[in-house]
């Protein structure tokens, strides 16, 4: 049985070796067809022959090591594909950034300063969070668990994207923020309709290979592939999570009892501690006075989040009755995060990232850009500290209150600024509508294709930045 394993593996990697080999005769043929100008030009198979190899060596056994990187890196095939990704990538972001927004439906207009739409504010408020989530989510993530002194001397301070070239990408912070907006839009409100439109969802979301995800949700998806219902499907945990695609039902939904429970659900298919909860539902109701006031007083939110979670909440509201504290003496949020142990970074425990993120909203209200500089320059979860403030912050002023240089610089697709605007705007839209309740709405969907073309991208831009941090300056 070992012979004949030898010998299939043996025949496996001989195989991947002449594809490769394959490869290169198809790349010179191309070059000299070329030259001649002949035409015929061939293209490209990428992986296959690496595939192949390291599928060989595995069954012949061979330990995994720097072979396995050899083998992709020598398949020209391969090389190309991985070199031109960022620039046909780069050619797909600028060409949907190019539609004008009157072709996409969307139709603002601008008035003293903040964007105004036909139905009135509330589209303002809901684009503004989206928006919001997705720069505060893509200017902290090239910062994600580096202390502040590393993140300074790593990577510079946070005033512009630094992911890649200039440019930024979102993590799976934004992707759950707008899939709890598509399914908020499916179903109408209808809790139970939503419950099963998120947890569709995120299996769906899983086979396009997310990277980065988070540990309790990436748990709690693998069991609703394997049967469990949405009801038991989440995991113990007091992540951060639930409350990072909370700011969207606090923009978006007036009705409180519904926003709390459609909250629950959102929570609890992927989060069972009850911190989890508390902490979500304090980043939603910021959202919602952020919206509903010019500026809001600390001492208010910190009344209604005491009626908001009762006697369970304790441990939170004594925190946030810090925070508030620490406001009204004019603090940083950096300072606070260091006077309550956090001064190496914020962590993802919910009683950590919530305060913080809330301490930097009261102190920048208005100031989207201050708002989201000084989370992260706490360091820590940057990302999603960035994408908790963005979302608040995001309610409040609405599009034009972000900087335009940074939405301009993301740097995504098929989820683009365009697309986002688009869900927003139909989210309003099907809230507003005094159509039935069980009339049925297709929310605007994302090709497949782009989704594991731009995940290919950012995995292996991830990657360089995992690798940078090996080296200086420390």
């Amino acid at each position: 049985m070992e012979l004949l394993r030898n010998i299939l593996g043996g025949l496996v990697v001989l195989l991947g070796l002449s594809v490769i080999a394959m490869s290169y005769i198809r790349q010179i043929r191309n070059i000299l067809n070329s030259r001649r100008g002949t035409g015929g030009w061939s293209s490209p198979a990428p992986l296959v022959g690496p595939v192949l190899v390291v599928l060989g060596g595995w069954l012949l056994p061979l330990h995994f090591g720097w072979w396995v990187l050899i083998a992709f890196l020598v398949d020209p095939d391969t090389v190309i594909v991985l070199i031109g990704l960022p620039w046909l990538f780069r050619g797909l972001v600028e060409r949907d950034h190019s539609d004008s927004d009157t072709k996409k439906g969307l139709q603002l207009t601008q008035t003293n300063g903040f964007i105004e739409d036909r139905r009135g504010r509330a589209q303002m408020h809901i684009v503004g969070s989206i928006l919001g989530t997705a720069v505060g989510d893509a200017m902290g993530l090239p910062y994600e668990g580096l202390s502040r002194r590393r993140g300074e001397r790593l990577i510079g301070p946070p005033d512009r994207h630094h992911f890649f070239f200039g440019r930024g990408m979102v993590s799976d912070d934004t992707e759950l923020t707008c899939m709890v907006a598509q399914s908020i839009i499916a179903s109408r409100t209808d809790v139970g309709a939503f419950q099963r439109q998120l947890s569709r969802r995120l299996r769906l979301w899983l086979l396009g290979l997310p990277a980065g995800i988070g540990w309790a949700t990436l748990r709690s998806t693998l069991r609703l592939w394997i049967g469990f219902s949405a009801e038991k499907s989440g995991v113990f945990s007091a992540g951060i999570g639930p409350a990072v695609r909370a700011p969207v039902i606090g923009a978006a939904i007036d009705d409180i009892e519904l926003s709390r429970r459609l909250l629950l659900v959102s929570t609890r298919m992927t989060h069972t501690d009850p911190k989890a909860q508390y902490g979500a539902s304090a980043v939603a109701l910021a959202s919602r006075m952020a919206r509903r006031n010019e500026t809001v007083a600390g001492a208010d939110f910190l009344h209604h989040l005491q009626a908001e979670l009762g006697t369970d909440g304790d441990e939170l509201v004594s925190l946030i009755r810090a925070a508030v504290h620490s406001v009204d003496n004019g603090q940083s949020t950096a300072a606070f995060a260091a006077g309550i142990g956090l001064a190496h970074g914020v962590s993802g425990y919910v009683y950590h990232t919530v305060p913080v993120s809330i301490h930097a909203w009261l102190s920048h209200q208005r100031d989207f850009r201050s708002a989201i500089t000084n989370v992260i320059d706490c360091g820590g979860d940057t990302d999603s500290t960035g994408a908790i403030v963005g979302g608040i912050v995001g309610a409040s002023v609405g599009r034009a209150g972000i900087p335009a240089e940074w939405i301009e610089r993301l740097f995504e697709w098929p989820r683009s600024i365009n697309w986002m605007e688009r869900l927003a705007v139909q989210m309003e839209s099907t809230l507003q509508s005094n159509a039935p309740s069980d009339a049925p709405v297709r929310p605007i969907e994302l090709p497949v294709y782009g989704v594991l073309l731009r995940n290919l991208l950012f995995l292996v831009v991830v990657l360089y930045h995992s690798l940078r941090r090996w080296l200086p300056p420390y």
